[in-house]
């Protein structure tokens, strides 16, 4: 008998083994972001790999809903929701966990087997307090500037096709505001495995029953659901989980018309990115499903890479700046810096791989071999090539031999440019910059005023080019011979190049130098220049958008006639709006007058402050307060902060609210509840 008994043991411990090593690991690339260094705003775009368990890992489906109120996000929703599914199915077949959460949905699923099986959980141990809750910020957030405005509710649809879409909303039976009652039928749910749940708490209980650590996030909207709702990433990352986004299958509620003006997908890109530096890492469909990543049809932004590694000109903060002003309606720009403690390193230059333009800004650097070997394999694919300033001199050592394992390419300049840089002039002799008459028709000058203006700095000696260049503006020093300080160039390898010397910081103040460096990424790109908007500086009151400034902060230099409109997000808890007894306490200077809301509603003035209708406060949630001044204060518009009041209880509003001048009283409200409209940096909590 105890022989039995140890031939079952060994037979059972076999079988264990061989499930085991059937339950292939999900071998993932998980990007993510890293600050070049402390505070410096700058990020370096890594991967790392990672193995999962199958059995340890749950795909959770965020609001796929069968209808939306906005066309635009169901036609795009509808071009991804396929291959979707596919990734559900094959990562089903290999043991992971899927959850559908469409929120809202939860009665049309009500006898449904998953739906079931969610409320069936058996788990007995803790729940994180508050995870029922959406969550509006984490506190890696905190420093984070929020790319976007997305407080009009983020709809892009064409006028006259959203009012025929909410026209068909109505006469299918369906609230046009809310028109989801279930899962989109593109999703398959698999009775047998799957679960569904919209609930922060029931959701953690299915994970922590079935011991999964790692949660891959999929489904619409990234900045808004993805994010916030209680099963969302901020969440999940939060509470432990190792959790990932799908960037590829997800999609934003973006509006370009409204601030930063970029495209509908750039604005998709800076939520990933957002999301890459201070919430979680990401990947794509492709690594579970094999094939290309998936991407929207109406995206042709051709792919442009930014080489920054020089420490002369600062071009690691002018070009980001220069880039998120006036490149985001047309290019998917990608950034790439230098280490800071190594100047030979380039941390993402094999993101070259996939670029379709790159712009070099770069000053005697040499490169660990593999890396310049992508950039010579890059360049003589004949591929287009933009450099401004230092790039002449951007792989060369000034005759020195590079060290071991490092490459340079001293004839850079002039096989990529058919440049001859040999040096520059006395940094304080000043030199005019004119446009070549020959070539006042050249679409890279276009917009650009025929007229003289000055270089910021230094003027480099490039004489003479090489044949196939073509000297699109030049520039004297009196007394001294003239030089080309841009032109474009025919490559031997098929490509075409555009350099200027130009790029000191001054420069980028200039508006002729913005638009030429816009203009030759335009033609480099084979997009006509004539489509170039360059962004107009404007000053915070007369800005056209909501823009963040400290409170109290300094003065805001508006007329005593304009209202000043402040607006932040407070997270109320449920215990302070049933004591019946908030108080808000605006804190505003003398010589001004406020008047307030809370979540669209308007407040009562009190003898202390403002009195909160607390049947209008979202408990445990997040609620908008707005305050327009007018009247004139010396020199800001709060002598203290604002502060919110509960009892004994003070909340100190300090800190970044969003501002607006204007006389338009729709922006006492949002369009959708704060906790959809609201950006991390103006959300305050207990």
């Amino acid at each position: 008998m105890k022989t039995l008994f140890k031939l079952a043991a060994c037979l059972s411990l076999i079988l264990i083994s061989a499930t085991s090593l059937s339950a292939k690991d999900l071998n993932l690339q998980l990007r993510y972001q890293q600050e070049t260094e402390k505070d410096s705003g700058r990020f370096h775009r890594l991967q790392r790999s990672e193995s999962w368990k199958p059995s340890e890992t749950a795909i959770i489906v965020c609001d796929v809903w069968d209808y939306h109120h906005c066309l635009n996000a169901v036609k795009r929703l509808e071009q991804f929701a396929p291959r979707l599914d596919q990734l559900l199915q094959t990562a089903r077949a290999e043991g992971v966990t899927i959850i559908h959460a469409p929120s809202d949905c939860m009665p049309a699923y009500q006898d449904h087997p998953a739906r079931m099986r969610a409320m069936q959980v058996t788990f007995n141990g803790p729940v994180p307090a508050g995870i029922e809750n959406w969550c509006s910020k984490i506190p890696a957030e905190e420093r984070a500037v929020y790319p976007l405005d997305q407080s009009d509710g983020g709809e892009d649809d064409d006028p006259e096709e959203h009012a025929a879409w909410a026209k068909k909303l109505k006469d299918l039976g369906r609230n046009p505001a809310l028109p989801w009652k279930s899962q989109s039928p593109l999703i398959t749910v698999d009775s047998e495995q799957d679960f569904i749940s919209d609930k922060g708490d029931e959701v953690w209980r299915i994970l922590e029953s079935r011991g999964i650590k790692n949660v891959i996030l999929t489904g619409v909207h990234t900045n808004m659901c993805v994010l916030g709702r209680p099963f969302g990433l901020r969440q999940l990352k939060q509470n432990g989980k190792n959790v990932v986004l799908v960037r590829d299958l997800t999609d934003t509620m973006y509006n370009p018309e409204r601030w930063p003006y970029v495209s509908h997908f750039t604005g998709n890109d800076l939520i990933i990115s957002h999301i890459e530096k201070y919430v979680c890492p990401t990947m794509t469909s492709d690594q579970l499903l094999g094939d290309q990543a998936f991407v929207f049809k109406e995206d042709k932004r051709p792919h442009l890479l930014i080489v920054m590694a020089e420490a002369e000109y600062d071009t690691n903060v002018s070009l980001p700046k220069f880039a998120a002003e006036n490149l985001g309606k047309h290019f998917r720009v990608s950034l790439v810096y230098a280490d800071e403690k190594d100047r030979n390193l380039i941390p993402g230059i094999e993101t070259i791989n996939a670029a379709d333009v790159v712009l070099f800004s770069v000053r005697r650097r040499v490169l660990p071999e593999k890396a310049m070997q992508a950039i010579k394999k890059y360049v003589k694919a004949g591929k287009p090539v933009v450099g401004i300033r230092t790039a002449s001199h951007a792989f060369s050592l000034r005759g020195k031999e590079p060290p071991a394992g490092y490459a340079d390419w001293t004839e850079f300049d002039a096989y990529v440019f058919g440049g001859n840089y040999t040096g520059h002039h006395a940094n304080d002799l000043k030199s005019m910059v004119t446009i070549n008459p020959a070539q006042r028709k050249n679409p890279i000058l276009d917009g650009i005023p025929d007229k003289p203006f000055p270089q910021a700095y230094s003027l480099y000696e490039v004489s003479p080019l090489a044949k196939g260049t073509t000297v699109l503006m030049t520039a004297e020093i009196p007394g001294k011979p003239v030089e080309p300080v841009a032109w474009t160039f025919q490559r031997k390898d098929g490509g075409k190049s555009f350099y200027t010397s130009l790029g000191h910081p001054g420069d980028f103040k200039q508006p002729e130098f913005v638009r030429l460096l816009t203009n030759g990424i335009y033609w480099a790109a084979g997009l006509n220049p004539a489509q170039v908007k360059v962004s107009q500086n404007v000053s915070l009151n007369d800005a056209p958008h909501w823009s963040v400034v400290e409170v109290p902060g300094n003065g805001t230099a508006a007329k005593a006639d304009q209202g000043r409109w402040y607006r932040c997000v407070v997270r109320i808890p449920e215990t302070w709006r049933i004591s019946n007894s908030l108080l808000l306490k605006t804190g505003n200077a003398a010589g001004t007058k406020v008047n307030a809301w809370l979540n669209g509603v308007p407040l009562k003035q009190a003898e202390s402050g403002f009195q909160l209708d607390c049947q209008s406060v979202y408990g445990n949630d997040a609620n908008l307060i707005v305050l327009q001044v007018t009247g004139q204060a010396n020199e800001t518009d709060f002598g203290s902060a604002p502060q919110l009041i509960c009892g004994q209880i003070a909340l100190r509003l300090a800190g970044r609210w969003q501002y607006r001048v204007g006389d338009n009283s729709a922006f006492a409200n949002m369009p959708l509840p704060a906790k959809f409209g609201t950006v991390t940096d103006i959300v305050f909590q207990p």
